[in-house]
């Protein structure tokens, strides 16, 4: 496969890492953060990136999805950035589609939520495993503002897996690990290594990955489209690789989190099921239905029950969503 020869190559050459807004010269990397409502969090992220980066050459662009606060202007004052105003929530795979057409010649996309803060290197060393092209995706080590670190490793959902965590939740996390999609076993936080995916707060795609799996899933307006692209990227023979020498510091659930997120959450999960055409599809609906029956003290969870339940409220889900300004909406999953 051709797309698949092209491999990154770093251009050093003295440029400032966050370079003038021209989408016309080549950059090692170039940075697409989807921002709502994001005023709080955007400076920081934008000034960590130059010493993630170690000279890397970026393209930094900020895809704004209709906030109604301030975030707009904080992006418009920082110097080398583009920022485009949607005007509208087109939700987080929105976003980044928007963001991937303005990116230019590069050898890497970083995709990035905006509640977070990059540490020293952590894009160069991302952007060394993309030295081997059998990787097309690569996640960092994921730490909390405080610094513990947080279980941002996944396996593919299987019907056992929605089982176990409808089950139990967050309680018995020493339970096997086919009975859950969150990786909690320590020991594999520690090494380099190939996994299914990672929550995607933030992740590395080297250009000739994004060439061959192409645009984000836009039915996944927000939650799963990580799940969605990450079984696309292995689906073309390429690997989603952890590395944990890069770390990054990530807030979780930025702008809110509202009940309308949780019922999009679970209708996401049965619509990838139904996506990717597995038998189980029917019972894992049941599945999820149980998950918010067993937790239904809390109202996103009665709203989300009320959601699986009627299918002719998902499409009218998101349409809320997307036409709610200045609503406490995250662009992205919490960790």
């Amino acid at each position: 496969m051709d797309a698949l020869a092209d491999r990154p190559v770093r251009h050093r050459s003295g440029e400032a890492a966050a370079t003038e807004p021209d989408k016309r010269h080549y950059v090692d990397c170039a940075v697409i953060i989807v921002t709502y409502n994001s005023a709080h969090d955007i400076v920081p992220l934008l000034d960590s990136l130059p010493g993630a980066a170690r000279g890397l050459t970026l393209r930094i662009i900020v895809v704004d999805n209709g906030s109604a606060d301030d975030t707009v202007e904080r992006v418009r004052d920082h110097p080398g950035v583009i920022c485009v105003a949607t005007g509208a929530n087109l939700g987080y795979s929105g976003g980044i589609n928007v963001g991937r057409r303005q990116a230019g010649r590069c050898g890497a996309l970083a995709v990035l939520n905006p509640d977070l803060v990059l540490e020293a290197g952590a894009l160069d060393e991302m952007f060394r495993a993309l030295d081997d092209p059998a990787v097309g995706v690569v996640v960092p080590m994921v730490l909390s503002f405080d610094g513990h670190r947080d279980p941002s490793l996944r396996r593919e959902p299987t019907l056992a897996s929605e089982i176990g965590d409808a089950l139990f939740g967050h309680h018995f996390k020493r339970r096997p690990g086919w009975m859950s999609d969150v990786v909690r076993d320590d020991r594999e936080y520690g090494y380099r290594h190939a996994v299914d995916w990672a929550t995607g707060a933030v992740m590395l795609i080297s250009a000739a990955c994004d060439r061959v799996v192409g645009a984000w899933d836009e039915r996944f307006f927000l939650y799963m489209e990580e799940v969605d692209y990450a079984a696309r990227v292995r689906a073309a023979g390429l690997r989603v690789e952890y590395v944990p020498q890069a770390r990054t510091r990530h807030r979780g659930a930025g702008s809110g989190q509202s009940s309308a997120l949780l019922a999009l959450m679970a209708v996401n999960r049965v619509r990838y099921f139904e996506k990717d055409g597995r038998s189980s599809a029917g019972v894992l609906r049941v599945v999820v239905l149980l998950n918010q029956v067993l937790r239904m003290a809390d109202p996103g969870r009665r709203a989300a029950l009320r959601a699986v339940s009627r299918r002719s409220a998902w499409e009218p889900l998101i349409s809320g969503l997307k036409a709610r300004p200045g609503g406490a909406d995250a662009v992205s999953s919490p960790v």
